[in-house]
């Protein structure tokens, strides 16, 4: 399979600039892979370092050390000192993220935020509203909810409409910060079957979950992060 998100040395320090400028370490030596097709989950305890890992791939967070690198058009690209607009160009048809938290435009419906990464990469709209609304309505968001903006939703139909928009689209790579976390147990059953559709698909995938079932029904392969611990 090939290789398509491998990380080599990576570390991340945060500066502490309101504390006289203290170095935090948060991670060191990160070192492994993600091949097409497979699913590998990140373990360890919170504040491990987990989310940092994914932030740095997704290049929200700089890597300090090291090289993360992502096959990318046929290349593979160093996300660690790639520039700003590279990084973009990767988002749109590279890497997606599917983090804890819902970032919509305000007053935005549903069903436009879920088509929105389709409609950015040149897809025609309404193929990609259709696109969209199969999502929702598998993943048991009302119709009547979809022309609404889903600042207005609970926060489990807020996660479920951040899962769509994650993987409505056909990118190569994903990565997955606690997607099942507010979801009922019906509805972490369907994300399982999604994950693993996009495995059918020879999607790299990243996942951070902290539940032993998703845990075991999704992983390929487990890496512990407490390996990675940076020395304080």
């Amino acid at each position: 399979m090939t290789v398509m998100l491998e990380l080599s040395g990576a570390a991340k320090t945060f500066t502490m600039h309101l504390q006289g400028g203290a170095q935090l370490p948060v991670v060191s030596g990160v070192t492994f892979d993600v091949r097409a097709g497979e699913c590998v989950v990140l373990s360890g305890p919170s504040g491990a370092g987990k989310s940092s890992i994914l932030k740095m791939i997704f290049g929200n967070y700089s890597c300090d050390e090291g090289e993360i690198g992502i096959h990318h058009r046929g290349t593979v690209v160093n996300i660690a000192d790639a520039k700003p607009r590279h990084i973009l160009d990767i988002r749109r048809s590279t890497i997606g993220y599917v983090s804890q938290f819902l970032r919509a435009v305000p007053r935005v419906p549903a069903l436009d935020v879920v088509a929105e990464p389709l409609i950015a990469t040149g897809s025609d709209r309404e193929d990609a509203r259709q696109r969209a609304a199969a999502l929702l309505r598998r993943l048991n968001i009302p119709e009547r909810l979809w022309t609404l903006p889903p600042s207005t939703f609970s926060g489990g139909e807020q996660q479920r409409v951040n899962i769509a928009r994650g993987f409505v689209s056909d990118l190569p790579i994903l990565l997955l910060d606690e997607p099942t976390a507010s979801l009922d147990a019906h509805n972490r059953g369907i994300v399982v079957e999604l994950i693993h559709e996009k495995k059918q698909k020879n999607v790299a995938m990243l996942a951070i979950v902290h539940d032993d079932d998703i845990r075991n029904a999704i992983a390929d392969r487990v890496v512990d992060v407490r390996s990675f611990a940076a020395a304080a």
